[in-house]
């Protein structure tokens, strides 16, 4: 072995390896406060480096700011349009129909991914069907649901639900699939019966897994929400930021895109925070990250 030396002859002893605790496993809680601590300035630094650099370059002509405006632009601008055009309001309805075209997908991704998962004939039933449609473009299908709901908020939060519902059924179906045969086996050996063995085993078991698909689904619903107030419009941040465009009111551009970005980064964090709290057994800090 490493770090070892073998007995020349059976009259001698092997030498013995002493190895000396660590700073981390003396005192694993001040570890830990340490490293999120350095994680959390590293998380916080980046950004404010690029954007740093992102106002030196406007305030020294490196970059165009006709088109680049700089970040204390935007910032202005987006006071003005907070005071002026009432931009709160445009916020608050994108999030209402990112929030409700969630809650419907993920009910209805979960109930088909969870399902399928466990059930062979509903999976090779419907799992064909559901990938060719998988593959369609959700836009695409605007069109259609506006015959169907008609030019309005449905629509909207329908091809939300839509595109969320595929990603949270594929991640569900994926980590129900996952669970290794032997813990079914030993659920079974110990009589445990279907709904036993979902609630006990199939479900803790998926649910780290399946947090993941609900964090990238957040993120795809914040997508979805633009593309789609883009083509419809009207009001929200998507004909915010296309308004910006038509009219070449490019801090108007940059302060809908900075806004949704947020909206981005605070709805993926509170996913990501629901699953710690759901399956705290599994958890970035035990090297086993959740989403």
């Amino acid at each position: 072995m490493a770090g070892s030396s073998l007995p020349s002859n059976s009259g001698q002893n092997a030498e013995r390896i002493v190895r000396e605790p660590g700073p981390a496993e003396r005192m694993p809680r001040r570890a830990s406060r340490r490293r999120r601590s350095i994680e959390l300035t590293l998380a916080v630094a980046f950004p404010a480096v690029l954007i740093g650099l992102w106002q030196v370059a406007s305030g020294l002509d490196w970059i165009d700011g006709r088109l680049y405006p700089s970040p204390t632009e935007i910032i202005a601008k987006t006071r003005t349009l907070f005071a002026d055009r009432d931009l709160a309001s445009d916020a608050w309805i994108s999030v209402r129909r990112i929030l409700w075209g969630y809650l419907w997908g993920v009910l209805g991704g979960l109930s088909f991914g969870i399902g399928m998962g466990m059930f062979r004939l509903m999976r090779k039933t419907g799992e064909p069907t559901l990938i060719a449609l998988y593959t369609v473009p959700k836009l695409a299908l605007l069109p259609i649901y506006l015959t169907i709901f008609g030019f309005g908020e449905t629509t909207i939060i329908a091809l939300i639900a839509t595109t969320v519902f595929f990603f949270v059924w594929l991640s569900a179906m994926a980590a129900v699939m996952a669970v290794p045969e032997t813990y079914r086996e030993a659920a079974s050996s110990f009589g445990a019966g279907r709904w036993l063995l979902f609630r006990h085993v199939m479900l803790p078991a998926a649910l780290p897994s399946i947090f993941v698909g609900l964090r990238l689904s957040a993120g795809v619903a914040v997508l979805m929400i633009v593309g789609v107030e883009f083509v419809i419009g009207g009001e929200g941040l998507g004909y915010v930021i296309n308004q910006g465009r038509l009219l070449g009111l490019i801090e108007q551009t940059y302060v809908g895109i900075v806004i949704v970005a947020v909206i981005g980064v605070v709805f993926s964090a509170l996913v990501r925070f629901a699953g710690k709290l759901a399956c705290p057994w599994s958890n970035d800090d035990q090297g086993q990250p959740i989403a």
